[in-house]
């Protein structure tokens, strides 16, 4: 099959890469040990009472936390962490911020961010370009297997990669061998991290990249334009706000990432502690004020990421509009054949 737009190969090979190394592999070992419960012992599991009661509980405090929302939005929670986080005075406050655990949390926090962001902004640009811009078998598939994270508790994620590289998988002694750490370790919190950030900005490209369509750059191409130069003058122009708009949603959700984060990171202090590990550690010791003294830098960090989207957001809404002069001789509007292509024949 013949492709006028370049970059299928690539992209597909990125995409099945990043999709079998965060989603299907985890996914598969945690099916496979699984399987080997047996289906009696694997029933006996899922109705036991305390499972059915923790399922009540999930769904019970789901539906409440939605209503509390819809009734009591930010401004309340902002003003009881300040109040709290202040409760023993702006001395207080600033040592728990300096304190060298809460510091270490916080760079960890940043590193796993800004490393899940990049690769997650790798992967979504080169699978939304696969998926629009290329027709090919098992695309819806494909599709919603990356939606998968969204609908996976994070625990559940977490427990995915103690199955892949925990004590009871196979992986286990090759890594001990080589001494690799994966799990309670800092790559362990990288990979879930990446896992539950995995649909962000692959699900803001999808619908701009598919109301673009492909004719700009079939067009680009048929003059004899790179892959490179077509996503570069062509793409990326109309796709600039989505993707910084997802970038934004994925660092938002990163900085936050709470559930599969404390499954593989073993809670080390000044090692495998997040800031919102952190906060869980400190809250447990009822050191309330101190608990949520750091919780308000994840508050700071929030009300950033919140500028920075609506910020987006009006750009976007609002774009300029650029007038195109009638006179041809005078005119600064991009043509096709301003691209750096080399002659067709």
């Amino acid at each position: 099959m013949f492709d006028v737009i370049p970059g299928r190969r690539l992209t597909l090979g990125i995409t099945l890469t990043f999709v079998s190394l965060f989603l299907f592999i985890p996914l598969a070992a945690f099916v496979l040990f699984a399987s080997g419960m047996g289906l009696e012992k694997f029933i006996a599991a899922v109705t036991d009472w305390r499972n059915v009661h923790a399922y009540g509980v999930s769904f019970f405090c789901a539906l409440a936390a939605s209503l509390i929302n819809a009734v009591f939005g930010m401004i309340m929670p902002l003003l009881l962490v300040a109040q709290e986080a202040l409760a023993k005075g702006v001395d207080f406050y600033f040592k728990a911020l300096t304190d060298e655990y809460a510091l270490k949390a916080l760079y960890l926090t940043i590193e796993a961010t800004i490393l899940a962001v990049v690769l997650n902004t790798i992967f979504g640009i080169a699978s939304a370009w696969l998926l629009t811009k290329f027709d090919f078998r098992g695309k819806t598939f494909l599709g919603s297997l990356i939606d998968l994270p969204f609908a996976i508790s994070p625990v559940v994620a977490g427990l995915f990669f103690i199955m892949l590289f925990g004590r009871m998988s196979p992986l286990y002694p090759i890594l001990q061998e080589n001494n690799l750490a994966i799990v309670f370790a800092v790559p362990g919190i990288i990979l879930a991290t990446v896992f539950v950030t995995f649909p962000f900005i692959t699900r803001e490209l999808v619908p701009v990249m598919e109301n673009q369509g492909r004719s700009e750059e079939e067009a680009a191409a048929t003059m004899g334009a790179s892959g490179w130069t077509i996503f570069r003058r062509v793409t990326l122009p109309n796709i600039k706000w989505a993707l910084g708009y997802g970038i934004i949603l994925c660092s938002a959700r990163a900085l936050g990432e709470f559930g599969a984060v404390s499954v593989v990171s073993g809670h080390i202090r000044g090692k495998t502690n997040t800031l919102p590990l952190h906060i869980e550690i400190l809250y447990n010791e009822y050191n309330f004020t101190a608990a949520f003294a750091v919780a308000s830098m994840l508050v700071f960090l929030a009300i950033i990421i919140l500028i920075l989207r609506n910020i987006v957001e009006n750009a976007n809404k609002n774009p300029v509009e650029e007038k195109i002069p009638t006179d041809n001789k005078n005119s600064d509007v991009p043509k096709i054949g301003d691209l750096n292509v080399g002659s067709s024949t």
